[in-house]
């Protein structure tokens, strides 16, 4: 029974890291291939991602009401269950920017976030793989060094972005609208890094 619970908390934590790859992925292409007609229809795809994540959140703190024994602690199940939420929430909080300031043209660091979030995603996604063995596996230290040094080279583009923003001869709400964008960007990447950061707080613990 034990084992069955365990594998449990696994699934659902393999099956959120999936999503969020899902939702990156998905924010990455609409940024890319830009087309403001469809951004209404893009915005609602992306909620239904969102939409299951949120049900896998539901399902683990149902079932650590009940359960006995656990894998790892609660408070640890619940935090990295909520962090890998908060990261498909950033993600689509970048697609609402996006539509509510009425964006009708692509920056290109923008894109260039865009790209290293679907990459911290998908170390984010092995991370998380990586730990019903965490005891025994040889990645996964990797993975955590590689999703900090992805968050530290969007921090980068962030400030240039913000720098070019606020220097170059834009009108003031061109401003406001992309600063939001950039900021939210910028939340996805460190929202993946705090998964990766909890990660390495539960195998210390734990080892």
């Amino acid at each position: 029974m034990a084992k069955k619970n365990d594998a449990f908390y696994y699934d659902c934590f393999a099956s959120a890291a999936e999503l969020a790859c899902k939702a990156a992925i998905k924010l990455d292409t609409i940024m890319h291939h830009f087309d403001p007609s469809k951004i209404e229809e893009a915005v609602a795809e992306m909620h239904e991602i969102e939409q299951e994540a949120d049900e896998l959140v539901h399902e683990i703190n149902d079932a650590l009401i009940t359960a006995f024994i656990t894998p790892i602690e609660r408070e640890d199940i619940a935090t990295l269950a909520n962090s890998l939420d908060v990261v498909i929430d950033r993600i689509e909080g970048v697609l609402h920017r996006i539509y509510f300031t009425n964006i009708q043209q692509m920056r290109p660091d923008a894109l260039e976030m865009s790209a290293k979030v679907v990459r911290a995603t998908e170390q984010m996604h092995d991370l998380v793989l990586e730990l019903p063995q965490f005891k025994r596996s040889k990645s996964l230290r990797e993975h955590v060094i590689t999703v900090n040094t992805i968050e530290s080279e969007c921090d980068d583009i962030y400030i240039g972005a913000m720098r070019e923003l606020h220097t170059a001869d834009l009108d003031p709400l061109t401003i406001i609208s992309w600063r939001d964008v950039y900021t939210f960007l910028e939340y996805c990447a460190d929202s993946c890094e705090f998964v990766a950061d909890t990660v390495e707080s539960i195998v210390m613990k734990n080892s």
